[in-house]
């Protein structure tokens, strides 16, 4: 299945193949921060499956143990679209919301429940984790 990614203005586009590996909501401090909202929620991608088209820039923000995330958004409107992150080398992490999908797979995978806001609820079951899981877990 081949499905488009893109920011408000269309200028930064994701076209990505397949199935993803991992649909994660993350309830980290950055990503509420990144969002404007309670968390992010992270489709990852193996990168051969993702192809990005358009100018982005990076932003790069310390990750867990010293890693890094890269975080790439489009310059014009601000839209961050995808990200590349040291824990997952192999994977992109496209944004789901830029798919503007309504019928995406739903996250199977709350990670950082330790700053998750209590309000927050999945009416499916998800894996919970208090802090990010480890790569070899996902």
């Amino acid at each position: 299945m081949n499905r488009i990614a893109r920011c408000c203005c269309g200028s930064l586009r994701v076209e990505t193949t397949g199935e993803p590996a991992i649909v994660a909501a993350c309830h980290c401090q950055e990503c509420q921060r990144r969002t404007g909202a309670p968390f992010g929620v992270s489709v990852y991608f193996l990168k051969d499956q993702v192809r990005p088209e358009g100018a982005s820039k990076e932003y790069v923000r310390d990750g867990q143990e010293g890693r890094k995330v890269r975080i790439y958004f489009c310059p014009t409107c601000g839209t961050s679209v995808y990200a590349r992150t040291d824990a997952r080398p192999d994977h992109i992490a496209v944004t789901l919301g830029t798919f503007a999908d309504p019928s995406f797979p739903r996250p199977t995978y709350s990670v950082w429940e330790q700053t998750r806001h209590p309000w927050v609820a999945f009416e499916h079951e998800v894996d919970r984790f208090p802090q990010a899981f480890s790569p070899a877990s996902g």
